[in-house]
């Protein structure tokens, strides 16, 4: 199957689980506090708002390739029809952008490429 042509919303929904696991898994092992803190931590790197910032940061330092930015901009660009919790339309659509193309390195089993992501999103929040 060519998980390029799967649909985008489809990639950030495996995207999300992805990150979501691996902030899970940094933040338990660098706090090692209860959950209700575990939760409000993460909430840092897995926001709309955060992923959004994200991608604008990687994009401008050219991170991406070409495949891998083709599968941003339709991440970005897709039609959901759920709406925006907590924020704006264009920066959910950021956000779903980023999620994408984890999803889309997760199912091509690109392992090493999505940890370099994976670690740059974390480095990335880590440093504002």
């Amino acid at each position: 199957m060519d998980n390029k042509l799967l649909n985008p919303l489809t990639l950030a929904y495996m995207g999300d689980a992805v990150l979501d696991q691996h902030v899970r898994e940094y933040i338990v092992l660098k706090l090692k506090a209860k959950p209700n803190r575990l939760h409000q931590e993460a909430k840092r790197y897995v926001s709309a708002k955060s992923q959004a910032q994200t991608l604008e940061f990687l994009m401008g330092n050219d991170w991406f390739t070409e495949d891998e930015l083709d599968i941003v901009r339709r991440g970005r660009n897709a039609k959901s029809y759920t709406k925006a919790k907590n924020t704006d339309i264009q920066t959910y659509r950021k956000s779903s952008g980023l999620e994408a193309v984890i999803g889309y390195l997760y199912l091509e089993k690109e392992q090493e490429r999505l940890t370099a992501l994976l670690e740059s999103v974390v480095q990335n929040v880590n440093e504002r």
